[in-house]
């Protein structure tokens, strides 16, 4: 029979019940965690700076007029940042909805099907390679609190996160204020400068100048390569415009 983990000789708990953490690696662990703040803000400025840029290209190769341009882009950005602040809200409220729904459905069942339930907190934290006295003393543990119990179910059966409150009015901000500030970049050269040639150029400049940067400073967050982060969120912005902008030249004559 399997017997429930010891102490190591001549260790003693804690006030919380634990045993003195041992030695661990010399450096500090860092870990990154995506906040849901973080990703709208990545979402809203890699669509701010791609769309907005790509339609100003696009206009610049078919007219050569620059206040129909920003005209053409302001409306754009508008519009963008309005359907993309809606979708992030929408999406976090159906977010927020489905794990109401889902918790709802757990707590009836850990009435209704009390036996089925502690068996499956049993089968989990077998997986997890609890046997024997310690994976009952533990099932007694979490079912011994309905929330606690609801929570581990919740977490480990569904895998479902509870969302933060007021979490789709603050991703609904986020993405549609990223996107406006995004989609200025390669629209404000058209604002300043009476050329369109020269607006283009300089608005070329400055979106790859933020879309490298941007890519740069989202895979380093992430932990992944930075330069080749940044490389392919240039090449995604700039084959979005180049597309758009040949269209455009096509199409004008």
């Amino acid at each position: 029979m399997d017997t429930p983990p010891q102490a190591p000789v001549g260790d003693t708990l804690t006030r919380d019940g634990l045993w003195p953490m041992p030695p661990g690696p010399p450096h500090e662990e860092k870990h990154f965690t995506q906040n849901e703040v973080v990703r709208d803000l990545v979402i809203g400025t890699a669509d701010g700076l791609t769309v907005p840029f790509a339609l100003a290209a696009g206009l610049s190769g078919a007219v050569a007029a620059n206040p129909l341009i920003v005209t053409a882009g302001l409306a754009e950005i508008a519009a963008g940042c309005i359907a993309m602040g809606l979708g992030g809200y929408l999406a976090a409220r159906s977010e927020a909805d489905h794990y109401a729904a889902e918790r709802r459905r757990e707590e009836a069942e850990t009435v209704e099907y009390e036996d089925r339930e502690r068996w499956e907190v049993a089968a989990i934290l077998h997986r997890y390679g609890v046997r024997g006295d310690a994976l009952r003393l533990a099932v007694d543990s979490i079912c011994a609190d309905k929330r606690r119990w609801v929570d581990f179910m919740m977490r480990f059966e569904l895998d479902l996160k509870e969302p933060e409150p007021q979490r789709a009015a603050r991703s609904a901000i986020a993405i549609g204020g990223a996107y406006v500030v995004g989609g200025m970049i390669p629209l404000s050269p058209y604002m300043i400068l009476a050329s369109t040639g020269q607006a283009l150029a300089v608005s070329c400049v400055l979106t790859a100048c933020a879309l490298f940067g941007f890519g740069w400073l989202k895979s380093r967050a992430t932990g992944l390569p930075p330069v080749r982060g940044a490389l392919q969120t240039l090449g995604i912005g700039g084959a979005a415009a180049a597309v758009a902008y040949l269209v455009a030249k096509a199409v004008g004559g």
